[in-house]
């Protein structure tokens, strides 16, 4: 965890601060902080880019996307409350909360995407943060909102059939799954249930579909622990893939952690899992076999990483080390 952080530290990414693709590394550095030798230093890193970012989400407020960033803001707001942190976060989603988004979901074309909920993405990105400014502020609008909008793209992109997520409606038909895709997805359902209230009406609904899910995600796992990028056709892209592996990783072991999914069954899924990353891992802390940008299936090399890999890594890593230490 040590050497992957401050590789990925002294490795800064060419995205933007504020960018989606930021967002898993900062929250992940905020679950890897208690963990570490040095805790301050760690969320010192967190605290830099939120200033950095002036604590502001992306700047298109119905964009999902541009929503993953406050994750950070709102977990270190859990360890260092401080309402400056989460201000513009919360004055955004106010925002949010009151706009119909009763458009169809059907993907028509990059120029007329208005607001990015119509790609399975978008179910790590959005929601997690709103289920966390919640739990922050005790305001449920910004829970019920999430609620109708996962279900909403829910109801669109999984195939009740696979148990899986089309990335989007392009995918239609032809049982193309992509591994990061679901793999956000299912790290967005652990962090919605991580922040949702006991109490929550909806919550078992979620706790069906992680269950339902995680069991098909276990299925595909293949023997040397990777989970290739297409997850119906692992020899169309032979090698390891490892964001998808590190997203599922982290919600399967979030879900056994808490009581949700079975130990017996889903344990040595998780290890194998586990394994696999860390053989990913260069000398130096660099992540490879990352596959880069994308929206479906594609190649993959031991030198290509990304930040959104290395954060899915530490998310993973911190649930690892949880599990074992039970």
């Amino acid at each position: 965890m040590t050497a992957a952080a401050d590789w990925q530290l002294a490795h800064p990414s060419e995205h933007p601060r504020y960018d989606w693709t930021q967002a898993p590394f900062w929250s992940g550095l905020a679950a890897f902080a208690p963990l570490s030798s040095d805790p301050q230093r760690y969320l010192g890193e967190v605290r830099r880019n939120g200033q950095e970012n002036r604590w502001r989400p992306g700047p298109r407020p119905l964009y999902a996307d541009d929503h993953a960033i406050t994750q950070s803001y709102f977990a270190l707001h859990a360890v260092q409350p401080d309402r400056t942190l989460i201000e513009p976060a919360l004055q955004t989603f106010d925002v949010v909360v009151r706009y119909p988004f009763d458009e169809s979901l059907e993907f028509t074309g990059w120029e007329k995407t208005q607001y990015q909920w119509i790609w399975c993405d978008a179910l790590f990105m959005s929601p997690p943060a709103l289920a966390m400014a919640t739990r922050a502020t005790g305001d449920r609008r910004y829970l019920d909102f999430m609620n109708r909008m996962w279900w909403k793209t829910t109801d669109y992109l999984y195939d009740k059939n696979e148990h899986l997520y089309y990335r989007d409606s392009r995918f239609f038909g032809q049982k193309i799954f992509w591994s990061r895709g679901n793999g956000w997805v299912l790290a967005g359902l652990a962090r919605v249930l991580q922040n949702m209230p006991a109490d929550y009406p909806e919550r078992p609904r979620y706790v069906a579909l992680l269950r339902e899910m995680s069991a098909r995600i276990a299925a595909l796992q293949q023997s040397d622990g990777y989970w290739r990028t297409s997850l119906l056709d692992a020899k169309a892209y032979p090698l390891p893939e490892t964001s998808g592996t590190a997203f599922y990783v982290y919600a399967l072991a979030w879900g056994v952690n808490e009581g949700l999914l079975d130990r017996a069954p889903y344990e040595p899924v998780i290890r194998k899992g586990w394994s696999a990353l860390v053989r990913a891992v260069h000398p130096d802390g660099m992540l490879g076999f990352v596959q880069r940008i994308g929206d479906q299936p594609g190649s993959t090399s031991s030198s290509t990483t990304e930040i959104y890999g290395s954060g899915a890594f530490l998310l993973a890593a911190s649930e690892v080390y949880r599990l074992i230490q039970s």
